[in-house]
């Protein structure tokens, strides 16, 4: 009998030292979505909490996945050292913008295109947290245009209004010219 108590007190143990380790996960944290002008430079912010203090075998990985889901493609690794892709889409346009002290891995990637439309995850392992979340972050690449339809919209509504304010003074202005040419009508009629 006495072994059947030990066997279960083990058993419990063991079930809640694996939630405490489950618990202690890296939590990532990153844009939902960013959109960014066609050839500019846009920085993709990932930071990450962790229960267990930074480590030397921290590491991070950047991947790509395309909007026509296509393969996902590596973009960035840092361990200890950042590492750029040899090959690829973002051989040399990426660069680390990461301070570890504060929990920031983010990249920056160089000369956007269409092209670089999709999905970029962000992963982060601190041992030994090594399960947690993983960050996604949409980017959309846009043309550049000079006018869009908030501004369309803008000038619009300003227009209008601009509008309004004439046709209503000219309103006044002739009321107001009206009453000037009756009150000397009718001191004319009086003096006569």
């Amino acid at each position: 009998m006495r072994g059947r108590t030990w066997l279960g007190a083990a058993l419990v143990l063991g079930a809640q030292l694996r939630a405490l380790w489950l618990a202690a996960a890296v939590e990532v944290h990153t844009d939902r979505e960013v959109v960014a002008v066609n050839g500019t430079n846009q920085r993709l912010k990932c930071t990450f909490s962790s229960s267990s203090p930074v480590s030397q075998q921290l590491s991070v990985s950047w991947n790509f996945q395309p909007e026509d889901l296509s393969s996902h493609e590596p973009v960035f690794y840092y361990l200890k050292d950042p590492y750029t892709p040899p090959s690829g889409r973002f051989k040399e346009r990426v660069t680390w913008d990461g301070n570890i002290e504060r929990n920031d891995v983010s990249i920056v990637i160089w000369n956007l295109q269409p092209s670089d439309n999709g999905t970029f995850t962000c992963q982060v392992t601190n041992w030994p947290d090594v399960y947690g979340t993983i960050g996604e972050v949409r980017l959309r690449v846009v043309q550049k245009v000079n006018f869009s339809e908030i501004h369309f919209l803008a000038v619009a509504i300003g227009s209008a209004s601009v509008l309004m304010i004439i046709v209503v003074t000219a309103v006044i202005i002739c009321r107001q010219r009206r009453r000037r040419a009756r009150d000397k009508r009718l001191e004319a009629a009086e003096a006569e």
